[in-house]
């Protein structure tokens, strides 16, 4: 595995760790207050980093694949949403789920 391959998942991990935060942040009681919300702010900090570390993987792996790569955050953020938040996973989002993991395996693949 190439390190731009490395850097694309490091990309993709620091996106949903921002998303993590963003959707923490909106327990917050009033728009205002969730933009000043620690998380919120780190939550965009961390988003800023994701799309540095994209634009070094974006040397090396094409866009045609490193973007439909990050379609991996999908099944990443659906399973954060049902451990941390309990958000409900029917069988059909873990079906959907399933696809979109295979369609990221098959094209990372060719």
């Amino acid at each position: 595995m190439s390190l731009h391959w490395v850097v694309l998942a490091l990309a993709i991990a620091t996106s949903m760790g921002g998303q993590t935060l963003l959707k923490a942040g909106a327990s917050a009681p009033a728009f205002i207050d969730q933009l000043l919300d620690w998380r919120t702010i780190v939550g965009l900090g961390l988003y800023g980093g994701a799309a540095i570390l994209y634009i070094v993987a974006l040397r090396k792996i094409p866009m045609s694949v490193a973007l439909p790569s990050t379609a991996v955050s999908y099944i990443v953020a659906a399973l954060i949403g049902h451990f941390m938040f309990g958000e409900v996973l029917t069988w059909t989002h873990l079906g959907a789920l399933a696809l979109i993991g295979a369609g990221v395996v098959v094209l990372a693949l060719a």
